[in-house]
């Protein structure tokens, strides 16, 4: 009779699959959200170090492309977070009978 006790363990698998996954993608979420929020606070270091630019150097930095970087990488990371989540895929209905 053991020989049958796979059975229930691959239908709790296939069970709790679908919220193993979520939590992943919860989680990966979170954690991309506080990205941004990180990235958002560079925007003060960004200022400072601006304000501290010299003036008279002959090789300067581009603050405007850095700060144009910076809104591609969050606005990237945005839209996967924005993303619909990965709706179930259909199947096609069972037979049921299976007597001829």
């Amino acid at each position: 009779m053991k020989r049958h006790l796979w059975l229930p363990s691959f239908f709790l698998i296939g069970l709790l699959a679908p919220v193993i996954t979520s939590a992943d993608t919860g989680a990966e979420r979170d954690a991309l959200a506080k990205v941004i929020h990180d990235l958002n606070a560079l925007e003060a270091a960004i200022k400072q170090a601006e304000a501290n630019t010299n003036p008279d150097s002959r090789i300067r930095f581009r603050y405007d492309w850095l700060r144009q970087d910076l809104k591609q990488i969050k606005e990237g990371i945005e839209a996967h977070i924005d993303s619909p989540r990965a709706q179930p895929r259909s199947f096609p209905p069972l037979r049921g009978d299976y007597r001829r």
